[in-house]
């Protein structure tokens, strides 16, 4: 025999006013982008404003080669699909963790790092890709291209960041994005030497 159906009871009466999420809150901001927090970390006002500002176009452009790379990764074709396919996928991997390393370091020097998409096609630096696909050679050149804005400013960063004493701040510039971008500008250029797979010798 069927059971007849329950009667509606007003469950959320039976919800204590603690355990009610209290989704309902009227949107603030505590800290202000461009602004710096009291930390007691050693380092003087101008250094850390002079790091969070180099950190954040760092970071703009990190994650601007990040989503790059998974277009291309998206977008491959050719004889080198597979090995390119798998190839970049593993650089945004790569870029992914910097990123988080990069806005981890704005934040404990009392910064706030940019976040949004919006955010980062204001203040990136690297040219804007079409939304349609490039051909290998296309993709892999401005991969190239990004990288070496981001060298560019590692390298001057890193620089900044040791004259003002933050060895933090150039010890992530340096260990971190050199090191990681170095070797994947290699394997990337070596895909564009113009070497034959076959050469006849006679």
């Amino acid at each position: 025999m069927a059971k007849k159906p329950t009667k509606p009871t007003d469950l959320a009466g039976a919800v204590s006013a603690e355990a009610q999420p209290q989704y309902k809150v009227e949107y603030r901001e505590i800290q202000p982008y461009g602004t710096l927090k009291r930390l007691p970390i050693a380092l003087e006002d101008n250094a850390r404003a002079q790091s969070v500002a180099t950190l954040n176009q760092v970071l703009a452009d990190t994650m601007t080669l990040r989503d790059m790379y998974k277009k291309h990764h998206w977008q491959m074709s050719g004889a080198t699909f597979y090995q390119l396919h798998l190839l970049l996928d593993k650089h945004y991997e790569e870029q992914a963790a910097l990123v988080d390393l990069v806005a981890e370091r704005i934040m404990a020097l009392g910064g706030i790092s940019i976040a949004m998409s919006h955010d980062v096609a204001e203040m990136t630096t690297i040219p804007r890709p079409p939304k349609g696909r490039e051909d290998v050679p296309t993709q892999l050149a401005r991969l190239l291209e990004a990288h070496e804005i981001i060298l560019r400013q590692a390298h001057e960063g890193a620089e900044a960041a040791d004259e003002s004493g933050d060895d933090g701040t150039n010890d992530l510039l340096v260990s971190n994005i050199i090191r990681t971008h170095e070797p994947q500008v290699w394997f990337l250029a070596e895909h564009l030497a113009a070497t034959e797979l076959v050469r006849d010798d006679k």
